[in-house]
């Protein structure tokens, strides 16, 4: 996302506000997750075992494909869908679960074969007739309609399928996928997808991935969108809005939607304009583009109050800065391609975009790094800036506040400052290259980085991102 809360920290320009969330509670609920049904052998867990938010995600499968089927009304916010997950058992499951919030489900089956289920907060428990085998891959169909309700986040924000004047902007991050699909709802889930969205005529529906046609019927309009990367279901939308579009090819073949609502136009277009300039710096600067499509959806939507990385294809909820264009592009290297494996990780994802900012000053004529941090470390102790480690943010609470951004950012100067920048920026490419499509951990970066440096990087690791307060510099 963009500081604040995405744009200096934006969830990225606009911090999200912090509610009161308490480590201890946070704890329990994993706690009470980890002893449930899961030990049986033959259930899936209620989540996927992450403490920051114990009910994300599921075990005891994976999610391979989801085709999702929707057809929206912006008057009546009237929503009907089709979900087909395509899944692969990785244990006996006699009864698995869904995260899934709000909606009501028509039908549910699973192979074709009607199943039971039942609603038990966000979760969706699906009892299949029959059971599935350890590696059985097998198909969930689940129909459902109703008016989505967005999610308030633990620091206050909204998220997942947000109504606007012409439509939804719909940004998933952390939690608000399950609020428009049954999903396996966890980075650590990463799967390809399919949409065939249907709307209004004169009204577009944006998804990730390449653009695959539309067709207009009796007065609707249907658009169809294929994602073949793994994704992540926070980062899957279904944007709809009244939007003027523009498509072109990049020199290096990548292929641009644009999709800006027309209040928004006159302010959006010298940024976007530079967007092909800016995926080009980052692959010299990462690597190859992860993914075959890019673009933007910039919407007009003044009470959401932040950006968001969805995969290919960011979601601004107003005219982007440059600054703001660059964060959410380089997530496509880190945060989309390279994923979480915990959110408490999420460093890995916003420290990252926003040194790419600090890069793309220093590169094109602005402050450079130097006097980015230099700036920042002249904060006194008592600022938001030192609140708490950016490497342990300690709930979900806080893992969109100020340290998570800059503090995260500086860890990568220190870094940058310690092995030189032939090292550093090896260690970037490596990192891009070597978890694509996959996940990475704080761990595996440290040692990413020893080893492309061939120094003890553990103390300047432990320092920047793990100690509490301000840090004393070496």
């Amino acid at each position: 996302m963009t500081p604040p809360r995405k744009q200096a920290p934006r969830r990225t320009a606009v911090l999200r506000r912090e509610a009161v969330v308490t480590t201890v509670l946070v704890a329990v609920a994993a706690l009470l997750a980890a002893a449930g049904p899961a030990a049986a052998g033959t259930t899936g867990s209620t989540g996927a075992g992450d403490p920051y938010f114990p009910l994300a995600g599921n075990g005891g499968y994976h999610v391979a494909h989801y085709d999702l089927t929707l057809r929206y009304d912006p008057h009546s916010r009237h929503l009907d869908g089709t979900a087909v997950l395509t899944a692969r058992a990785t244990q006996r499951l006699t009864r698995f679960d869904l995260d899934f919030k709000g909606l009501k489900v028509t039908g549910l089956t699973v192979d074709h074969v009607k199943a039971d289920y039942r609603r038990d907060g966000q979760e969706l428990v699906v009892t299949p007739r029959t059971a599935l085998r350890k590696g059985q891959e097998f198909r969930v169909t689940v129909t459902y309609n109703g008016t989505p309700k967005q999610v308030t986040d633990p620091d206050g924000s909204p998220d997942g399928w947000i109504p606007t004047d012409d439509g939804a902007f719909v940004a998933g991050e952390p939690q608000g996928a399950m609020t428009w699909f049954p999903a396996n709802n966890h980075p650590e889930d990463k799967s390809s997808y399919d949409f065939t969205i249907t709307v209004p005529e004169g009204r577009t529906a944006i998804a990730n991935g390449a653009y695959l046609g539309k067709r207009t019927a009796h007065g609707r309009t249907t658009f169809r969108w294929r994602q073949p990367e793994p994704m992540a279901a926070y980062l899957a939308t279904a944007s709809v809005g009244k939007f003027k579009v523009e498509q072109y090819t990049t020199s290096a073949g990548i292929k641009v939607y644009n999709a800006v609502d027309p209040r928004e136009a006159t302010a959006a277009a010298p940024v976007l304009k530079k967007l092909p300039s800016v995926l080009e710096w980052e692959r010299k600067l990462f690597g190859p583009c992860p993914f075959r499509a890019a673009g933007s959806i910039v919407d007009h939507a003044p009470n959401v109050g932040y950006a968001l990385e969805t995969q290919g294809r960011p979601l601004y909820d107003s005219a982007p800065d440059l600054s703001t264009l660059v964060h959410e592009n380089a997530h496509q290297w880190f945060g989309d391609s390279v994923s979480l494996a915990r959110w408490k990780d999420i460093w890995l994802s916003e420290g990252f975009a926003t040194y790419a900012e600090w890069l793309y000053s220093e590169q094109h004529g602005g402050r450079s790094a130097q006097k980015t941090f230099d700036a920042l470390y002249a904060r006194p102790g008592s600022d938001d800036l030192w609140a708490f480690p950016p490497g342990n943010p300690g709930s979900g609470a806080h893992i969109f506040g100020t340290p998570v951004y800059a503090r995260g950012a500086m860890t990568l100067h220190e870094l940058r400052r310690a092995v030189g920048d032939p090292a550093f920026f090896r260690i970037l490419r490596a990192w891009a290259a070597g978890h694509h499509d996959g996940h990475g951990t704080t761990a595996q970066f440290l040692a990413l980085a020893e080893r492309e440096s061939g120094k003890d990087l553990g103390g300047l690791f432990h320092t920047w991102l793990y100690g509490a307060g301000k840090p004393s510099r070496s």
